[in-house]
């Protein structure tokens, strides 16, 4: 569980959500109001692929990223520019723990810059703040 000061801390960098249980949730559920999931659930699928150990299960967990996210139709398709999307597409039979570096920088900078921001102004974010607040009061105030 989260304390004030952390949820505050969330509006420092995308980071801080992205590494939080509870942040990320809401940062997730935001995302879904706004039909751009897809962004978080890539990033944290190449965090989990980065940490992949044997090398027929990076074939395959590439392989389900890639189907999942990149390919031309896929059912979570990111935005990515067309360069970073046929890299990909030329290495993916070959893939490495890095392939997909590229397009996980891309689809991180987009939501700092574009929706961490608007994270922060959303009623998700504020409906946090408040509950954890009154949390802490409820805490060091047990006799209200």
């Amino acid at each position: 569980r989260s304390n004030t000061g952390e949820t505050m801390a969330w509006s420092e960098s995308v980071d801080t959500v992205l590494a939080n249980k509870e942040g990320l949730a809401a940062f997730r559920t935001f995302l879904k109001s706004e039909f751009s999931e897809e962004n978080v659930e890539f990033w944290l699928a190449c965090e989990d692929f980065k940490k992949t150990k044997s090398y027929t299960k990076i074939a395959s967990k590439a392989q389900k990223i890639y189907s999942d996210f990149i390919q031309a139709d896929a059912p979570k398709e990111i935005n990515i520019d067309f360069h970073t999307k046929n890299d990909i597409s030329q290495n993916i039979s070959e893939p490495t723990l890095s392939c997909f570096d590229a397009a996980q920088s891309s689809v991180y900078c987009l939501m700092a810059k574009d929706s961490f921001p608007r994270f922060l102004r959303s009623e998700v974010y504020k409906e946090l703040v408040k509950k954890h607040q009154n949390r802490n009061q409820k805490r060091w105030l047990p006799f209200l």
